[in-house]
């Protein structure tokens, strides 16, 4: 009995091990042609590198000419169920962008710049796929 309880527990912990290998971390690249603030960091214009952990529960936003490197929890966001789009979501007055909030799929981060006032600024979006 003791050895089958051994075999039983080694066969799931190399099925999670498998499942995890096999469902690697998606990432996607888009470039943002303005400069942006988050977190109170300004971040230049360029392309920026946005991937979702392997079990989706955060997402890192990395600047691929810079140090510049953010990680957020994801949530359930309002997109559709079977969305697959990457989404940089921006709050923009002027020359100003705020980055509000990054969408991986159908999840989303919370609102990044809480300081904001609705109907203070404008909105605008950056879209890729999954895998592009």
């Amino acid at each position: 009995m003791r050895f089958t309880l051994h075999t039983v527990l080694a066969s799931a912990a190399f099925m999670v091990t498998a499942a995890l290998a096999t469902n690697p971390a998606m990432a996607s690249t888009l470039k943002v042609p303005f400069s942006f603030t988050v977190a109170g960091k300004t971040c230049p214009a360029g392309r920026y590198t946005v991937k979702e952990n392997a079990i989706g529960s955060y997402v890192t936003l990395t600047n691929e000419d810079s140090s510049r490197v953010f990680t957020w929890t994801l949530g359930p966001g309002t997109p559709d169920p079977t969305d697959n789009n990457v989404v940089l979501k921006f709050d923009v007055a002027g020359q100003t962008h705020l980055l509000r909030s990054v969408q991986f799929g159908a999840m989303t981060t919370s609102r990044l710049d809480k300081n904001v006032r609705n109907g203070e600024y404008a909105s605008a979006e950056i879209v890729a796929y999954h895998g592009q």
